[in-house]
């Protein structure tokens, strides 16, 4: 009976030996011949390539200069080689599957960038044709032909009829002057001319009196220019003081538009641009005119300038209040590198255009951006002329580069002791212990972490495990590395039957956690 008792725990001991064999071989087995993810090829274990160093995908950045045991687990080191053609960071991805991501690119080109801003304003006076018409002496106005502000007037058109008792004695007198008889006169006719004139009477009025020899108590004043009646200050029978404005008369030859011009685009707009304008009041009608100043202020709550552009207005459509669409055609500039504004993904804190190169390579490439205009962006570092980019499919492409678990993402932010967002990992197994802090869950391989199928503790999910979730279901979970080298769950979920480790095969033992010095 003894002897039977020993042969038994020598077989045990042998079954156990051979089944921890068997685990180990499957493990070295799976690590050299992890699947290619999507589209992603591994270049990890390429036949006569030197590695770039070794390292354990539990602890991916710490990395040893020769291959051999890990110092983390009970695992060889896997060798990391460069990628083909020495693109550091690069996913590769095969034609068909860019056919089926649809994958477009262009080239980038040197050009001049389109100047074309378009910015909105309003039709105003312009106050530089401006006609003003005042009482040069103190009288009456005893007939009004224009009763009404904005009514519009023709240059020479009657206004109003004054009676003015300082203008009827300068004509008595200068007509006076002129019937004296004998001597030279010619002086004193002259001097009764100038006191009409100093009176207040226009030369129209004083060629009136002249030429008609008598005194017209009723003068007429006439509009100076064409236009409209801007502001009235007369009315028929009041009376009026040297100096009192009676009219106020804007022409409409031309026009002003104030134009609100983003605060980021004033230094791009001069005066004497050319500019085209569009009203939704005149469908289908285009002003030609130009710049006129770019006034030195600033609106504090809309963050623009004024553009004061002066448009002409032959026919009188463009009136006061009017809103019209500016578009601001000048093109100065030099030649600089244009690539297509689809092209630039704007992370927040970088701008990043997705390089391609032959074999089927893209390496995310960041750049600093210039101008803007008509769908193109100007490159003003980062790239170079002739070289491909992408213009759609950014964000798969991305994903294949977190599947390969490239260091050079779209997303990852370079700013100084800030560290990269880790990408996720999926996998499946089945949960055989949930702690306070920790799930233990028996998984098969997870490809994108060159792991195995084991049994190792997570860090419970941010948000604490699901209530439809215990022991002993099958789940599907997401996790990523953590700053202290362990890894957590960020999304777990039950499932139909999935593959998990071998339980017999791996009896009691479970991966130890990483070591807390290690950083992500």
């Amino acid at each position: 009976m003894k002897n039977q008792n020993i042969v038994a725990a020598i077989s045990a001991m042998v079954i156990a030996a051979g089944g921890y064999g068997a685990y180990r071989f499957g493990v070295r087995q799976g690590l050299q011949s992890v699947p290619e993810s999507g589209a992603a090829a591994s270049v990890a274990g390429d036949a006569g390539k030197k590695p770039l160093y070794w390292h354990d995908p539990m602890v991916p950045d710490q990395k040893f200069d020769k291959p051999g045991k890990s110092p983390f687990m009970d695992m060889p080191l896997v060798p990391v080689y460069a990628a083909t053609g020495g693109d550091d960071g690069a996913v590769i991805v095969s034609p068909r599957v860019q056919q089926n991501l649809g994958i477009r690119t262009a080239v980038v080109t040197v050009g001049r960038l389109p100047s074309a801003i378009v910015a909105v304003g309003s039709v105003a006076y312009n106050d530089r044709d401006v006609a003003l018409v005042q009482a040069r002496s103190n009288g009456f106005i005893e007939r009004l032909y224009v009763r009404a502000p904005l009514d519009r007037v023709r240059q020479g058109q009657p206004l109003a009829e004054l009676y003015v008792p300082d203008w009827i004695a300068a004509q008595e007198e200068y007509l006076a002057t002129r019937r004296l008889q004998g001597g030279d006169t010619a002086p004193l006719v002259d001097g009764a001319r100038q006191r009409m004139r100093l009176a207040g009477m226009t030369d129209r009025q004083i060629r009136l009196v002249e030429s008609s020899g008598k005194v017209h108590r009723r003068l007429t004043i006439s509009a100076p220019v064409s236009g409209v009646v801007a502001e009235l200050g007369a009315r028929e029978g009041m009376t009026v003081t040297s100096g009192a404005q009676l009219f106020r008369i804007n022409g409409l030859s031309t026009v002003w538009v104030n134009a609100d011009v983003p605060e980021n685009l004033a230094a791009k707009v001069r005066p004497g641009d050319a500019v085209e304008a569009r009203s939704p009041a005149l469908p289908g009608g285009v002003f030609k005119g130009k710049v006129g100043a770019v006034l030195p202020e600033v609106d504090a709550a809309t963050r623009t300038l004024k553009a004061r552009i002066e448009l002409a207005n032959p026919r009188g459509q463009l009136v006061p209040g009017m809103f019209a669409t500016i578009t601001f055609t000048a093109t100065r500039g030099a030649d600089v590198l244009l690539v297509p504004s689809e092209a630039v993904i704007q992370t927040g804190t970088r701008s990043v255009v997705l390089l391609a190169r032959e074999g089927g390579k893209f390496l995310p490439v960041d750049v600093e951006l210039g101008g803007e205009g008509n769908g193109q962006s100007e490159i003003r570092k980062g790239l170079t002329a002739g070289q491909k980019i992408v213009l759609s499919g950014q964000f798969l492409l991305d994903s294949e580069a977190s599947l390969k678990g490239t260091a050079t993402r779209m997303g990852d932010s370079q700013s100084p002791g800030s560290a990269p967002e880790a990408p996720l990992h999926h996998g499946q197994g089945r949960v055989e212990h949930i702690g306070k802090d920790e799930v233990t869950i028996s998984h098969g391989p997870i490809a994108t972490l060159q792991w195995g199928a084991m049994t190792m503790g997570f860090k419970m999910p941010p948000t604490g495990m699901p209530g439809n979730v215990s022991v002993g279901d099958h789940v599907a979970f997401d996790l990523k590395p953590r700053s202290d080298g362990a890894f957590e769950i960020v999304t777990i979920s039950p499932v139909g039957h999935a593959p998990v480790a071998n339980d017999k095969a791996m009896g009691d033992m479970k991966m130890p956690a990483a070591p807390t010095g290690a950083q992500q």
